[in-house]
């Protein structure tokens, strides 16, 4: 069998915990910090664990991230 192809765009962005859920970087930090509260400036720093529905879409593009 030849081997599966991983998602780029997903090899880039995203890594998985040792418990299998998806690790990703807080979106909304970009630009525009200005208009932004200082809440969630706080509350978007550092990386967040995605929803379960998230990690559905996600997986089967990363089929050697397991």
């Amino acid at each position: 069998m030849p081997k599966m192809k991983t998602k780029s765009s997903c090899k880039k962005r995203f890594k998985v915990t040792a418990s299998g859920r998806i690790k990703a970087g807080q979106a909304g930090k970009r630009h525009g910090m200005i208009k932004r509260t200082n809440k969630f400036i706080r509350d978007a720093r550092g990386t967040q664990v995605l929803s379960k529905a998230d990690e559905g879409i996600l997986k089967p593009m990363m089929p050697y991230a397991r």
